[in-house]
């Protein structure tokens, strides 16, 4: 396991009885996700670990052994992953001491938390923020469904973790978090009105002319003025591996070199590169709402950006230690290459609101490694 668990009163400190308010809207925050544990509606294998339950979602933890699979696959309706996984492993790699996953290969990993939800409960997983600078691709499977990263309302049953490193091998175990996962009930989406309200209110991004149609607009900053001179990074090919579970362990330039800024404020991304950039807006998330990265619209560029898409609440907020904190885009081209130019809208944070604020917003005593960022590369490597 990567650390112990909290002491019992620690846990205790955090969790209430059960229950959702009549016409509940929202995203379940750390304490009711602490509740679900108690009363049985999350299982975990073994107590959950310290900073295990975020602001707005839980981590995922993996566990013992990971399956190497022919190809990636959803079980669809009437059918199980494990069933799958018979079909479809080539072999089995035990996690209990650790294992390396090679680059451009598939695994399935059972996780060591599963569900029991209520009727009106649904889950939504996302790779955490660290899992997508590594370019570590990874989707969460549940039996029966017919798309990743989505549990429906009453789902009772096993979570699996689909892995495919795209870049750095990684070095896993059981216990090492990939994911997180968010419970919502009913709709928690804001609105048009209710974001520029929110905006009216906040300032949710650091600009006058802010583009809040369908979300609010982020762009993609290629001046390099807030970064001496450079814009971000490209992964470079055959490195070594990377422990996931290790912070602060590897030189930046053993795995990436720096992009300098262009003249004309341009970035040609070449296909099947990866890419480290920053918005050129700083973003705020209020206590009250948590917000999330949509996909791309391919009609746009072919280029993907961001494959970790949840913001907590109190990510950039003042209140909490920030004071706007740029996004970090995780880019990678499709088949062709694509031009990016400065100021290039690249993806939009869709706000949602809290059923209740958090106990602690991101970024208070929790293990919060990217408040007040501006562009950086994953918890991994030296500063």
């Amino acid at each position: 396991m990567t650390s112990g668990p909290p002491p019992k009163e620690h846990v205790k400190d955090h969790i209430v009885s059960f229950s959702l308010p009549t016409h509940a809207n929202g995203i379940l925050p750390d304490r009711m996700i602490a509740a679900m544990a108690d009363d049985g509606l999350i299982l975990p294998a073994y107590p959950f670990v310290e900073s295990q339950i975020q602001p707005a979602s839980l981590d995922l933890r993996l566990g013992d052994i990971a399956y190497r699979v022919r190809a990636s696959f959803l079980p669809g309706p009437g059918a199980t992953v494990a069933e799958r996984i018979d079909e479809l492993k080539l072999h089995e790699i035990g996690l209990a001491d650790g294992a390396v996953l090679e680059t451009n290969c598939v695994y399935i990993v059972p996780l060591l938390e599963s569900l029991a939800l209520p009727p009106k409960i649904v889950a939504a997983a996302n790779p955490k923020s660290s899992t997508g600078r590594l370019d570590v691709f990874t989707r969460v499977i549940a039996d029966g469904t017919r798309r990743f990263d989505m549990i429906g309302a009453g789902y009772h049953g096993p979570l699996y973790a689909e892995i495919s490193p795209k870049t750095f091998p990684v070095l896993l175990r059981e216990g090492s978090r990939l994911s997180q996962v968010r419970f919502r009930t009913g709709e928690a989406i804001l609105n048009a009105d209710e974001l520029d309200a929110l905006h009216g209110a906040e300032r949710l991004v650091d600009r006058d002319d802010a583009d809040l149609i369908g979300g609010v607009a982020l762009s993609v900053d290629l001046s390099g003025e807030n970064t001496k001179g450079f814009v971000g990074y490209r992964a470079k090919r055959h490195t070594g591996v990377v422990d996931v579970d290790r912070r602060g362990g590897y030189a930046v330039d053993e795995f990436w070199e720096a992009i300098a800024a262009r003249s004309d404020g341009s970035l040609i991304l070449d296909p099947g590169e990866f890419y480290i950039l920053a918005s050129k807006e700083a973003v705020q998330v209020p206590p009250d709402y948590a917000a999330e990265m949509v996909p791309f619209d391919p009609l746009v560029g072919e280029f993907r950006v961001h494959y970790a898409g949840f913001f907590d609440p109190g990510f950039g907020y003042a209140g909490a230690g920030g004071q706007g904190s740029r996004a970090v885009l995780e880019v990678r081209s499709r088949e062709v290459p694509f031009i990016l130019e400065h100021g290039q809208i690249v993806g939009r944070l869709v706000y949602e609101k809290m059923l209740a604020r958090p106990a602690a917003l991101y970024g208070q005593r929790i293990g919060s490694n990217y408040q007040a960022q501006g562009l950086k590369l994953s918890k991994h490597f030296r500063a």
